[in-house]
């Protein structure tokens, strides 16, 4: 399984693509495809047939996924930074390069 240094519910700065700049809540990691999907990121039109849970159907906006390379998590102070991996009390943590702060 690969390992990443973004999780599911982390906030992320996106560093490239059409949404350059924008910043957003990580919703999923897609992991066998090296994508995640952020909120509010990559919005895309999906044409939907009705069906009991959207009796209309129509065009919905949702998110779409996006590569993993082109986002940075944010540190405390909203800043992007890289990730860092340390050991303290025997738990393995990952820790903001900028500040040295844990991540939670």
């Amino acid at each position: 399984m690969k390992k990443f240094n973004i999780k599911k519910g982390d906030t992320v700065y996106v560093n490239a693509g059409n949404d350059k700049g924008a910043k957003g809540k990580v919703l999923e990691v897609l992991r066998d495809k090296d994508r995640v999907i952020v909120e509010g990121v990559n919005m895309v039109s999906k044409h939907t047939k009705p069906s009991p849970k959207n009796p209309q159907g129509g065009i919905v906006k949702q998110e779409a996924a996006i590569h993993i390379s082109n986002v940075n998590l944010m540190d405390a102070s909203g800043k992007p930074t890289k990730v860092g991996h340390k050991v303290v009390d025997g738990k393995k943590i990952r820790y903001a390069k900028t500040t040295g702060e844990e991540i939670k």
